[in-house]
């Protein structure tokens, strides 16, 4: 079976909470609506993940939770303080560590940091707003040699939370 990435951006947080630091933003209204319609779409296409590498912020954690929440207990979360505010190199140092075992990832992060990972890992310039999943797959069964060259990846599909079936589009 290829291994198979899901880089995802955060749902959209609030720039309007008391949060001290751009550490602490939570989501808001749209980004609890947006992660778990995301979380039930990747589950319809067979795209639920063993693992989740994610940033250690508020929204990120946050956007895992209501994630999870659709999935139940069995998909493991580990917070990387790599994560926030990283690219492509953490991500990839993070994917590399992967067991053998998990053919699914998903790494949760922020931008500029996951669209530039899409180029790197696939070649394909996609833009990534608020709670976008691409989904990549890779011919081979090691994590670590599979992010080590650039475009070697294949590019599914872009979840975007707008052209998924239910649900409110408002913005």
């Amino acid at each position: 079976m290829p291994l198979r990435l899901i880089l995802m951006r955060h749902a959209k947080s609030s720039w309007k909470s008391p949060a001290t630091t751009d550490h602490e933003r939570p989501l808001n209204k749209r980004g609890r609506r947006d992660a778990p319609r995301v979380a039930v779409t990747l589950e319809s296409l067979g795209w639920r993940p063993d693992v989740v590498l994610t940033s250690d912020s508020q929204r990120t954690l946050e956007t895992f939770r209501l994630m999870s929440e659709q999935w139940g207990d069995d998909v493991h979360v580990e917070p990387l303080r790599e994560f926030y505010l990283g690219g492509v190199d953490e991500i990839r140092a993070g994917v590399a560590m992967l067991a053998s075992g998990q053919t699914t990832a998903m790494a949760l992060g922020h931008n500029p940091g996951w669209e530039e990972a899409v180029y790197w890992f696939t070649g394909g310039d996609e833009t990534m707003t608020t709670a976008n999943a691409a989904l990549l797959s890779h011919e081979g069964d090691d994590w670590g040699v599979a992010v080590q060259t650039s475009r070697q990846w294949q590019l599914h599909n872009v979840l975007r939370p707008r052209e998924l079936a239910d649900g409110d589009h408002d913005t």
